[in-house]
């Protein structure tokens, strides 16, 4: 009798685009039984878009069975790639045409990226020291509206998420919170170590597919009816068309600070019909500039309660109102040759964000523990250690 080999994560064979379905399926049909209420975080990238659309599809198609509610948790940060927000705004109303509950979790309006930087002072985040953006403007919001959802429903959640490492992380049995390996999602992996267990479990039912089955499905299958008619073409087509699997582009915001490279961005400028969004490869620099001692306030040290002494802290008032400045640039820019459809203009500060900066310029708000009073940082001094010696200037003008 001949030997039928079994097929798993963890063999040395490579998953094939059915096999990686078919363990989706029986991923989600042994946990999620167990609940009667879904949540399905969704980013607009690539991995949480392929999730979404593949488990609406086996919904509608009966492949596994629909739980009591299904409510999707769009992460709307105001700073997505503009063709991911385009095609997530197509997805949503697909989404209510068939009835499923879609719900916008954004960040209040004091924590937003750029009203947090250009209102309040704070500096871009970096990847060594002070990364604050993804759990303020992706995680926080999501939890939120996961726990009003869990006060409506007076039980746990079941949260699936696009968390997705392909087969070598599988082996090493580790899920990880990058924003770069295997062109994976910014923070994807916060989404499984932080959402809080007491109102949620999570599920990741894509963990082990390849991103090469995710463009598969993004680029041919999802795009069909019989697999859901979704417009996921257009999220394969602005990193590269038929070469997106090649370039595995990660999908995070306009400009991120915590990257070298802005790779999707470069390769969604190269089409025609996003070459009007060119403009946006200023704001990296921009971000990289804000961050350097002159356009920063910084502690004196003669403050015998602060630990870090002569550290680097906001920005000066007048760094914000040139970032502003700039910034309303580029987005002039961007909306001079954009298509007059709508979804296809960028406003990296709509009008109530412009109001709320000003309003914190007027009345003059600094980030805990400062006043504006201090001196900027490219300004020369004693350096005070932090048992308090003081070492003079050796140079002084």
């Amino acid at each position: 009798m001949k030997k039928v080999e079994q097929i798993n994560m963890f063999s040395g064979k490579r998953l094939q685009m059915n096999e990686s379905i078919e363990m989706t399926i029986t991923s989600i049909r042994a946990y999620g039984s167990k609940y009667k209420h879904w949540c399905i975080a969704w980013s607009g990238g690539k991995d949480s878009t392929t999730l979404l659309t593949l488990v609406i599809y086996l919904i509608e198609s009966g492949k596994i069975e629909k739980p009591e509610t299904l409510t999707v948790m769009y992460a709307d940060t105001r700073m997505e790639l503009t063709p991911l927000y385009f095609a997530a705004q197509m997805i949503i109303e697909d989404l209510k045409g068939i009835g499923i509950e879609v719900r916008i979790a954004c960040a209040p309006m004091e924590k937003r990226f750029l009203p947090y930087i250009i209102g309040r002072g704070v500096p871009p985040p970096n990847n060594m020291t002070f990364r604050w953006c993804t759990r303020q403007i992706k995680v926080d919001p999501m939890k939120d509206e996961l726990l009003k959802l869990f006060k409506e429903k007076k039980e746990k959640v079941l949260m699936l998420t696009g968390v997705r490492q392909g087969e070598s992380a599988i082996r090493d049995q580790r899920i990880i919170m990058s924003c770069s390996r295997d062109g994976a999602e910014c923070g994807q992996g916060w989404y499984q170590q932080t959402m809080p267990e007491s109102i949620c479990d999570t599920l990741a039912p894509i963990l082990h597919w390849r991103v090469c089955h995710v463009w598969e499905w993004l680029k041919h299958w999802a795009p069909l009816r019989e697999y859901g008619d979704f417009s996921t073409e257009l999220i394969a087509d602005a990193y590269g068309g038929e070469e997106a699997e090649e370039v595995n582009a990660r999908t995070g915001c306009m400009g991120c600070p915590l990257t070298d490279k802005d790779t999707a961005l470069d390769n969604i400028v190269k089409r025609s019909s996003w070459a009007y969004l060119a403009p946006l490869k200023k704001l990296k620099p921009l971000y990289r500039k804000l961050r350097l001692p002159q356009y920063r306030l910084r502690k004196t040290g003669k403050d015998s309660s602060e630990k870090n002494k002569q550290r680097l802290g906001p920005l000066t008032m007048e760094a914000r109102k040139m970032a502003f400045d700039e910034i309303i640039s580029i987005q002039d820019a961007v909306n001079e040759y954009a298509p007059i459809i709508p979804g296809a203009q960028v406003y990296l500060l709509n009008d109530d964000e412009q109001e709320f900066i000003q309003q914190c310029w007027k009345d003059n708000i600094w980030p805990n523990r400062w006043d504006g009073t201090e001196p900027t940082g490219d300004i020369m001094m004693d350096k005070i250690f932090s048992d308090g010696t003081i070492q003079p200037l050796l140079i002084i003008d």
